[in-house]
This record gives structure tokens, sequence and C-alpha cells, in this order.
């Protein structure tokens, strides 16, 4: 019983007053989101090459983005976005398409983590949005950790 309770009084304090963490008010959160909300929690990490141009790990995936997935079944597919759905939490690629019984093609739903964008559509508010991430990433890995040659590493 003791260590049953020492489990419990062993917890980090919540750090923030307005965010619950209790994890059924997180998902009843998550789940009915404003569509603007759902735009950045469908984000979609950049590929190597794009972070190293960018220096940026992540945007919110739009329409005319050019995919690879990364994950499942149709793990190596590449095509262009043709469709965001934010109301189904997943995204249409060009290519990937299966046939019904009488024929017809229907779009294959990806989820958007499971993809990793090649290639970015970039518009004036795109370019804005990864400048100022850019800004904010360098300002946190300059405030943020130090080197050995920023502190000495004796002990005294």
């Amino acid at each position: 019983f003791c260590f049953f309770l020492f489990k419990f009084c062993d917890r980090e304090m919540k750090t923030h007053i307005d965010v619950s963490s209790s994890r059924r008010k997180q998902r009843k959160a998550h789940f009915s989101a404003s569509s603007h909300i759902k735009r950045r929690l469908m984000a979609t990490h950049l590929s190597k090459d794009l972070k190293r141009k960018y220096n940026v790990r992540a945007v919110p995936i739009r329409k005319d983005d050019e995919v690879i997935v990364v994950r499942g079944q149709l793990k190596g597919s590449k095509g262009k976005v043709t469709q965001v759905y934010r109301k189904r939490w997943c995204i249409y690629v060009e290519k990937l398409v299966k046939q019904k019984l009488n024929g017809q093609p229907v779009n294959i739903p990806i989820d958007p983590s499971k993809c990793v964008i090649t290639k970015l559509k970039i518009d004036r508010d795109r370019n804005e949005l990864l400048a100022r991430k850019e800004r904010g990433i360098s300002a946190k890995n300059k405030d943020g950790k130090y080197t050995g040659k920023d502190v000495s590493m004796g002990v005294d």
C-alpha cells in the first residue's frame, strides 16, 4: 500500500493552469477541435533536405504539397496531395486510389503523420510561416543549450 501511495505522490506538478492534465479532457479537446486548430495538429515532417534548407522540422500539410508515405501498407508511395480532409483527419494523395467492385475509383485516406513532405508548395504565407518558425528555433537554440566551450568543464 505504501508503494502504491508513493507512486502517485511522485508525479510532477502541473505547470500550466489553463491546460488540463486529464486524459478525458485532452481527448475531447483534440477530437472536437475547430478547423484552424486541426490544421496545426495535422502537421507533417519535412524530408531531410527540406529540413536542412529551411531549418524547420514540420509544417502543416496543404493541397499541392508532394509527399511520400513512410509507414503502413502503402509505404514508399509518392504523389501530390489532392485534398486535406480535416473533418476525417486524413489527406488524399493523387495516385493512391483503389477500385470498387463496380470499377469506380476511390481515394485511400492517409494519416498525415505517416507521410513526409518532399516538395512544398511555396507562396507568400508559407514563406512567412517558415521564416517565423526558423527565427523561433534559432532563438531557442541560442538561449537554450550550452556547449563545452561555453561552460568550463573543470570542477573546483
